[in-house]
């Protein structure tokens, strides 16, 4: 299997990598905006740049990996904290870029060597806010409800085709950067970055041909 990984820097891009690379997958291109003085993982690994923000980026990513058989889109981006009436238009156009329009660009990349091959697995990180609004993080949760919204239409369009669109939909991940901005939080609730990798690649197998349209939370016990 080739798969694409966006966010492959991230907190969980990297244990997705791995848990394809250790499954045995024939190629992993893993994208990020610079992997300037970044570790590359061994094997069979691609490292990719592009800004997955624009156009121009994701038809960079697609072409350097050429038809693969998975779109794994991890990029995404947390912000917010202040109710609507105090939330900036920089803080509402961040999430949009971050989780939504990255998600449809990527998408309409990949998608049609998809259909052309009668195969392919498109599976996005979603969040259980987009589910569950909070209270003062409504540019994230609308970016994320979004993204849903997105993954299910993209799984109607492809029904019957033998392409398949999901999503996993994680509580807290349990990353340094979670731990270092909530150090009073009970970090056992958390769910890990493992755990996620392994529901994605399950959604990635032959086993998951009929799971199409899901929205599959990994809450761990948050």
């Amino acid at each position: 299997m080739v798969v694409l990984v966006t966010g492959a820097t991230g907190g969980l891009g990297p244990a997705v990598v791995r848990t394809f690379i250790e499954s045995g997958a024939a190629a992993v291109f893993g994208v990020t905006r610079s992997w300037d003085g970044r570790s590359v993982p061994e094997g069979r690994f691609h490292p990719v740049e592009a800004d997955l923000t624009t156009v121009e980026g994701c038809r960079r990513a697609a072409e350097r990996a050429g038809p693969v058989e998975a779109l794994v889109h991890v990029v995404g981006g947390f912000a917010g904290g202040q109710p609507v009436s105090e939330t900036t238009d920089a803080v509402w156009d961040q999430m949009l870029d971050l989780n939504v329009r990255s998600a449809f660009y990527m998408i309409r990349e990949v998608l049609p060597g998809m259909l052309a091959a009668g195969s392919g697995r498109i599976i996005a990180v979603g969040s259980r806010t987009g589910e569950i609004p909070a209270a003062g993080l409504s540019a994230y949760g609308v970016s994320k409800a979004a993204l849903h919204a997105l993954i299910r239409t993209v799984a109607l369009e492809v029904a019957g085709t033998g392409v398949t669109a999901n999503a996993v939909l994680p509580s807290t991940i349990d990353t340094a950067a979670n731990r270092k901005a909530m150090p009073k939080a009970d970090h056992t609730r958390w769910v890990k970055p493992e755990a996620i990798a392994e529901v994605v690649l399950w959604l990635a197998s032959a086993e998951a041909a009929e799971v199409n349209g899901a929205l599959i939370p990994v809450y761990g016990r948050a």
